[in-house]
């Protein structure tokens, strides 16, 4: 009797990352019919793809935490990754009937304890003290949870590579927090993460750059383009506004007048210039006040980029 040979398929959602007719990236996936299809050219490129979600469904959240069988994903934001268990404030048991007095006794002492083993050692007890700072300076600035994990990773191998000996934690974890910002491309001043520390701006400065060179987080110098949108926002200045702050700044870059220049002042000025040319003027002050810098710093920005560009502003 002559084998059959089982046809076996090879593609998968994980290995196929674009279109083999056309090359395109842009996948979509069909979960009713189990295909893959280009968004391009049309080409099902896998017709044998499996739902790898939950086979229930759930209508509210109260549902979706009843019928799951997991956990919480693990997280870099807690110090054993949330990978310890957790036991039940709820004092019911299996059957979500209340329990007894007297058993309640003894899973409060159970509970107790589990809180205490779940720091062994004084590493992880700092360990879990910053992740806690940091997640307290991250809200005090209001940046993303990405941030705060990327600044999570960054604290974690300062811990693997013995840096943080000899340094205060918070200030170790807010040049982490700032080395996040920077990685993630989200502008934050050393002023505005200073302001969430009691650490003054040099000594977060100095943390930084000797986490940088020991990390090799090869991080390139911020750009003033990097806060036009958030300076704009708070300013509350259009979109034509922000572009033409951008073009000057642009242009500045190119006539190379930008070096040695703070990026925050760069930009303060440049938004400055644009205010008054689209219609929507703001004061020195205001722009100050947003972009973190002192009105001397403003105006001399100002006066640079009107006579090197040849800007014409009405006064």
């Amino acid at each position: 009797m002559p084998k059959i040979k089982e046809e076996k398929s090879t593609s998968s959602v994980e290995k196929i990352t674009e279109c083999p007719e056309c090359g395109s990236r842009h996948l979509a996936q069909d979960y009713e019919r189990g295909e893959l299809v280009c968004e391009d050219c049309g080409l099902v490129i896998d017709s044998q793809y499996i739902d790898e979600g939950p086979e229930w469904q759930a209508f509210d959240k109260i549902q979706e935490d009843n019928r799951a069988r997991t956990g919480a994903p693990m997280t870099e934001m807690i110090h054993d990754k949330g990978l310890s268990t957790g036991i039940d404030p709820s004092d019911r048991d299996s059957y979500g009937r209340s329990i007894s007095s007297k058993k309640r006794a003894q899973v409060y002492r159970l509970r107790k304890w589990q809180r205490r083993i779940r720091v062994s050692d004084a590493s992880e007890r700092n360990l879990a003290y910053a992740l806690t700072e940091l997640d307290r300076m991250a809200s005090v600035i209001g940046l993303p949870k990405n941030i705060r994990k990327t600044g999570a990773v960054v604290y974690r191998k300062a811990v693997e590579k013995n840096l943080i000996r000899g340094r205060s934690i918070n200030s170790v974890v807010a040049a982490s927090l700032y080395a996040a910002c920077r990685i993630s491309n989200v502008p934050r001043t050393l002023d505005e993460i200073a302001e969430a520390t009691s650490y003054d701006r040099k000594e977060i400065g100095r943390t930084y750059r000797f986490l940088s060179r020991e990390l090799v987080l090869k991080l390139k110098p911020t750009k003033p383009q990097e806060y036009l949108t958030r300076f704009c926002s708070e300013l509350k200045l259009e979109g034509r506004v922000k572009k033409r702050a951008k073009d000057i700044i642009d242009e500045a870059e190119e006539k190379e007048l930008i070096s040695g220049k703070g990026p925050t002042g760069l930009a303060a000025a440049a938004i400055y210039i644009a205010s008054i040319k689209g219609g929507q003027r703001r004061t020195q002050t205001q722009v100050a006040d947003v972009a973190a810098v002192t009105e001397v710093t403003v105006r001399n920005r100002y006066k640079e980029l009107v006579e090197k560009l040849e800007i014409d502003v009405e006064v």
